[in-house]
């Protein structure tokens, strides 16, 4: 074997090396206790400084083949780990950036063309040291986040050219033996892979090894079609049968996504709906650039799965068509194996890639059916009763929605007796003030998100508990609380800060006099990831520029309080209520909890975080409704729905809490048959209904007579 002669610019490459060890070290322990950034960016800095002296020292002595690849390889054992610490602090996606140079290592195993030598290329030395440079100042913390996502941005799309104009010229330089047909390891891969995306789980808890080592039917069925089909017909058919295997892999990961968030399996028809939002929810959270990175990565991601899975089809089908006996022979034995478990009760066959196909055609005729009985549902409005809420004459009605406020906030987790302790204090500084509360629970259609479906449930008394559903019925001129308070008198508002842009459906299905949203209330303040600004503001300003003492119409409000949304962190602090003025001194005052980057890497600080979050929300509503001194007001208050399952635990229900406040007794004793709990924390033997009961059983007990006492 040839001696390998270490020559002085291998000597500073083994230097580098050493400095990559330590600083692969820090990184490590910066996961178990305070990195130490400085030290960490200095050592990777002189690393990167000795990278041009080796070169420059190689130039001046001998380059040779082993310098190249020992040089290359170090550059990449760096970017390698500074990747692994960016990622853990700043976003996942810089991974890509150091697993590259090792994912192309791993495709020569199943292509060895991939594993030749290319003519020097002096702009891949550049592109090579950018990744280092960007990756040790965003590890220096340096640049605000949106600058380092983009810097980030920029040297992955240069190493992606970097690589695809090698990968180019491997292609062009292999060996005329690889031009043929393909290694047997590209084949068995290819059938492993066919094989793993027909039998992989779609449901968090199915996710084991023992899911992997099923029989998938729809394999054998690929392979006896490829061994009696005609090349011609072959072909398209597996180019076909990749596409549709891509779209259902991608339906089975959204599954496991829903399954995971929203307790909940995905809809094709309907869930399309939530692309927009999710973005919109990365972007109030996280910023732009990492919204686009993520839209980015995705599209990357499923063009590279459609491409690979397609390819892989192919191969297998192509693979069953030139071995026909062999071909045969792996069916016989795999049914036979297959119907030999299946009558000893083992059943290792699998058909669950042609049920979830099955079963997605199912959900679309489902969903068309449905569409035509809620458009009945929808036109056969009962009457409204006499005396449309004469009982309620001369109040402020606001029917206040606390996001994600679920039945686990107030029993049974590790952040609900810091809940029970704000609603237990916040019961008896409302009875000192005059004010009484009643509580229950009412079950939502939606689950960890789509907030506006619960909003039209409780409006509208019709269960939407679909985005088709939903846009059915605000194309409608169906009743809702709304509509029915401006027909008996009131000035109706919407109070939603989360809104940012005109809405005009809105507009239209509920009839409101006024919209509120985040671009007129005069917030001056910072936002508070997707909150665009405090719960505390938002009441402020709703008493400001509603609630005025004097002759009015009275006002009834749909006011949302969005401090409680996902992420849950930072928050903003209480300040005196002659303070909040335009928000601006939210400014000055430090944010409460870390940031959602933070806070997310670990499951107890989210729950911790959600807890606070709904704590906020009720101290600010009962220090505004105590500090207001209003005879007159009445308040709604509940959940849209439960927060997503990583917060709640699996299958936790989808009850809200609900309370309704008021000063005047008359107005909690026209609800007394209801049998709500006295005070603003239901217990768990507290009653139960469908939201969608909520709005006809309102009517009934607030129409009639003006109550006694009430100001007209």
């Amino acid at each position: 074997m040839p001696r390998v002669q270490i020559r002085p610019a291998d000597a500073v490459t083994t230097t580098r090396l050493l400095l990559a060890c330590f600083v692969a070290l820090l990184v490590v322990r910066s996961f178990v206790a305070p990195a130490r950034i400085g030290l960490m960016v200095t050592v990777a800095t002189v690393a990167l400084v000795l990278d041009a002296v080796d070169g420059e020292v190689a130039r001046r002595t001998v380059v040779t083949r082993f310098g190249a690849r020992y040089d290359m390889e170090v550059d990449a054992f760096l970017v390698l780990v500074l990747s692994v610490y960016v990622a853990a602090t700043v976003t996942p996606w810089v991974l890509l950036i150091g697993l590259a140079r090792y994912l192309l290592l791993v495709a020569g195993w199943c292509w060895p063309w991939l594993r030749g030598t290319t003519p020097h290329r002096y702009w891949a030395k550049v592109v090579a040291a950018v990744q280092g440079i960007v990756l040790t100042v965003v590890a220096a913390g340096v640049l605000p986040r949106e600058a380092a996502l983009v810097a980030l941005a920029v040297a992955l799309a240069l190493l992606v050219e970097s690589f695809a104009h090698q990968v180019r010229q491997l292609w062009r330089l292999r060996p005329a033996e690889a031009r043929g047909r393909p290694s047997a390891a590209v084949t068995v891969a290819a059938f492993a892979l066919v094989w793993l995306a027909l039998v992989a789980p779609d449901r968090i808890v199915d996710v084991s090894p023992a899911a992997f080592v099923r029989l998938p039917v729809e394999l054998l069925v690929l392979v006896a079609l490829a061994v009696v089909l005609p090349r011609s017909v072959r072909r398209p058919l597996s180019v076909v049968a990749g596409v549709v295997l891509t779209l259902l892999v991608l339906v089975r990961a959204l599954d496991l996504g829903f399954t995971a968030v929203l307790d909940r399996r995905f809809d094709l028809l309907n869930d399309s709906y939530y692309l927009a939002p999710a973005i919109g929810v990365v972007r109030d959270s996280s910023g732009t650039p990492a919204a686009v990175g993520l839209v980015v990565g995705v599209v990357l991601l499923l063009v590279v799965l459609l491409v690979v899975l397609t390819g892989a089809v192919a191969r297998a089908a192509s693979a069953a068509a030139r071995h026909r006996r062999v071909s045969v022979s792996f069916v016989a034995a795999l049914a036979t194996v297959g119907a030999f478990a299946a009558a000893a009760g083992g059943g290792v066959a699998s058909v669950q890639t042609s049920e979830l196909a099955v079963s997605q055609f199912r959900t679309i005729g489902t969903d068309i059916a449905d569409r035509k009985a809620f458009a009945e549902r929808i036109a056969v409005d009962e009457q409204l009763p006499a005396g449309l809420l004469g009982r309620l004459r001369g109040k402020d009605v606001l029917l206040v929605f606390v996001e994600s406020y679920g039945r686990v906030a107030v029993q049974g987790t590790s952040y609900s007796p810091g809940v029970d302790a704000v609603l237990d204090h916040g019961t008896a500084q409302l009875q000192a003030a005059g004010y009484g509360a009643r509580s229950a629970f009412l079950t939502s259609p939606t689950f960890g998100a789509a907030s506006w479906l619960a909003h039209s449930t409780l409006q509208s008394g019709l269960w939407v508990d679909s985005q088709q559903r939903y846009d059915q019925l605000i194309t409608s001129q169906h009743a809702t609380l709304s509509s029915a308070f401006r027909e008996a008198g009131w000035r109706t508002v919407f109070d939603v800060p989360a809104v940012t842009k005109d809405w005009a459906d809105g507009s239209r299905f509920y009839g409101f006099d006024k919209l509120y949203d985040a671009r007129n209330v005069g917030y001056r303040g910072r936002r508070f990831s997707y909150a665009t600004m405090p719960d505390q503001f938002t009441l402020a300003a709703l008493g400001r520029n509603e609630l005025t003492p004097g002759a009015r119409r009275p006002v009834m409000a749909e006011v949302d309080l969005v401090s409680s949304h996902h992420p849950w962190t930072p928050l903003p602090q209480l300040v005196p209520w002659s303070a909040v003025g335009d928000g601006s001194i939210y400014d000055r005052i430090p944010a409460v909890g870390g940031s959602p980057d933070s806070v997310f890497r670990n499951p107890d600080q989210v729950r911790a975080a959600y807890g606070k979050s709904v704590e906020y929300t009720w101290q600010s509503l009962v220090s505004w409704i105590v500090q207001r001194h209003d005879p007159n007001l009445v308040l709604v208050v509940l959940g849209d729905h439960q927060p997503h399952s990583y917060v709640t635990g699996t299958h936790p229900g989808h009850d809200v809490p609900i309370s309704v406040i008021a000063h005047d007794p008359a107005v909690l004793a026209s609800i007394a048959d209801w049998r709500w709990q006295p005070g603003l924390h239901p217990s768990p033997d507290a009653p139960v209904w469908r939201m969608d009961t909520f709005r006809d059983r309102f009517f009934a007990a607030y129409s009639g007579p003006a109550l006694k006492g009430s100001t007209p």
